[in-house]
């Protein structure tokens, strides 16, 4: 099978490179015109939305950030940077963010983009009807957002001033709110296309109309989307590809043939019996993430009520062995909700500060084990009798091999397990729904301010796929969000991670790393520890 896929793959380069046209030494094509400079990448299957207000996973957001452009961007250094906004302000009590558009900006089609637009697309996320799984993560602290996310749109205190100037109010301080409104749930949308097409304007490229360095000009589900570059982009004249692909594999050996063969530049889903061989290889890359590999256990379902059965569930997991033989060393146990790389407010690292600085789970395997027979127990269901359930996953990278190993985990507790594989596109609308028992799941930071993972686990968030709910936790959160006092705001921080853990409001697995492998002949583009790749500036040598 995998001979024929290589041997296929290899067709489709040929044939694509035909169309092409040869090259020349002088880098143009065989008629004489410049050949064009297309880049082609894999980092997952089809995104289960580019709409940037619905969306809510890594592989469609990274789609989407090369296709639309906040009112501020990233650097490689994950700091704010002008974007659409060519600069902007904070009044002294830091409740008014002002931003100034650049002059001149337009949507890829054309037509004029302006301070309107951006209100108009944060009351489209914030409106209960678009359903944003993000609207009150990226939208709560801004001042009308509870009447506003009730219906009253109007109420949302973004305001244009005029067409180059919008003025957004919040409720308290927020010290991280330029990282927000760089994240692309922020986007512009633009309303024309929405009004004409409804929910179907973001499923092809005739009506994707966008503000960012490329716009989408081909989509081919299980295929590929494509983007060219968008003349109508303020930067256009820095934009060195001409096209930028994303092929749609969920197959990691497909995937891995694509790159071997040159029909994909860079390849984010390795197969995992390749990595021993990799390790040495110049194009392999591992880099760490802030992000947490966890489970969930749906708390509405009455199998997991019971916190002794949540917290049994999670101390017969041996996370050493998960993250250094299944995943091979490229994750790295997790012991704690948060890793590495999360701030606290006084810019130290959070983790360090939580819990005392001790971990919130044993790194003694056998002693936890032990205690997790007697947590059954004591919840009635000695050697496991009686507890049955699914687990749901996906099937790419280790989701399977770490289904298969919790399976044998929890039969050591005399636990009956099942293990369901759903396809991509599939499996995070079945989670958000809460259409599942037990499922695999997880949080790359969109910044590094711990709230960000934190805010998942509030009740009313539209991303607390698990479904878990604390008043106590909800207080701290609470609290978190309203302070200005940054030693208060930090110890209500770490009361909610303390809460979130003591409850198990979900299994910490492993923290992540992401690993890949990239063609030499791809420059300029970075990976940030958020876990995107950022192509805008990219090019190709030759």
């Amino acid at each position: 099978m995998r001979k024929f896929m290589s041997l296929a793959l290899t067709v489709v380069l040929a044939t694509s490179l035909v169309a092409c046209g040869s090259k020349s030494s002088d880098g143009k094509a065989s008629d004489g015109t410049a050949a064009e400079k297309v880049l082609s990448v894999q980092i997952g299957p089809d995104p289960e939305t580019m709409d940037p207000a619905l969306n809510s996973a890594i592989d469609g957001g990274n789609m989407v950030l090369h296709s639309f452009e906040c009112l501020l961007t990233l650097d490689k250094d994950g700091k704010a940077q002008a974007g659409q906004a060519e600069k902007w302000e904070t009044s002294k009590d830091g409740l008014t963010w002002t931003f100034h558009l650049r002059d001149g900006l337009k949507w890829s089609d054309g037509s004029a983009l302006t301070a309107n637009d951006f209100v108009y697309s944060f009351q489209r996320v914030c409106n209960p009807k678009t359903a944003a799984p993000y609207a009150e993560t990226v939208l709560g602290m801004v001042k009308g957002y509870k009447e506003a996310a009730k219906g009253d749109v109007s109420k949302l205190a973004v305001v244009a001033k005029d067409d180059k100037t919008l003025e957004i109010t919040l409720n308290a301080p927020c010290t991280y709110f330029d990282s927000i409104i760089a994240f692309a749930t922020l986007s512009p949308v633009n309303k024309a296309t929405i009004e004409k097409n409804g929910d179907a304007w973001a499923t092809k490229a005739e009506t994707y109309v966008s503000n960012g360095p490329f716009y989408m000009t081909e989509w081919v589900p299980g295929s590929h989307i494509t983007f060219s570059k968008n003349p109508n982009y303020w930067d256009a004249g820095s934009i060195k590809l001409d096209k930028l692909k994303f092929v749609l594999m969920e197959d990691s050996n497909a995937s891995y043939s694509a790159y071997q063969t040159g029909q994909i530049q860079l390849c984010k889903d390795v197969p995992t019996e390749e990595i021993p061989a990799l390790k040495d290889n110049k194009e392999f890359n591992v880099e760490p993430i802030i992000g947490t590999y966890y489970l969930n256990l749906n708390d509405q379902n009455e199998k997991f009520k019971d916190v002794r059965v949540r917290q049994a569930l999670s101390l017969a997991i041996d996370r050493d062995y998960v993250a250094n033989t299944i995943m091979q060393g490229t994750y790295t146990p997790a012991y704690n909700l948060f890793g590495k790389g999360w701030l606290d407010t006084d810019g130290s690292d959070f983790a360090s500060n939580a819990n005392g600085g001790q971990p919130y789970i044993s790194t003694d395997y056998a002693a936890n084990l032990e205690k997790a027979k007697g947590l059954l127990k004591e919840a009635g269901y000695e050697n496991g009798k009686g507890l049955t359930f699914t687990y749901t996953t996906n099937d790419t990278a280790y989701h399977k091999a770490v289904a298969e190993y919790l399976q044998k985990a929890w039969k050591e507790l005399g636990v009956e397990v099942k293990v369901e594989i759903v396809e991509w596109s599939s499996f995070t609308p079945k989670r958000r729904a809460g259409d599942y028992e037990s499922a695999r799941n997880g949080w790359v930071g969109d910044y590094t301010d711990p709230s960000n993972m934190l805010d998942v686990f509030y009740s009313t968030n539209g991303n607390n796929d698990g479904k878990y709910k604390s008043a106590e936790f909800d207080k701290y959160s609470d609290l978190a969000k309203t302070t200005t006092d940054a030693k208060e705001r930090s110890e209500a921080l770490h009361k909610a991670e303390d809460t979130l853990m003591a409850d198990m409001g979900c299994i910490p697995l492993a923290y992540y790393n992401d690993f890949w492998l990239q063609s030499e002949k791809l420059t300029g583009s970075w990976h940030s520890a958020n876990g995107y790749w950022y192509f805008m500036y990219a090019d190709i040598t030759q």
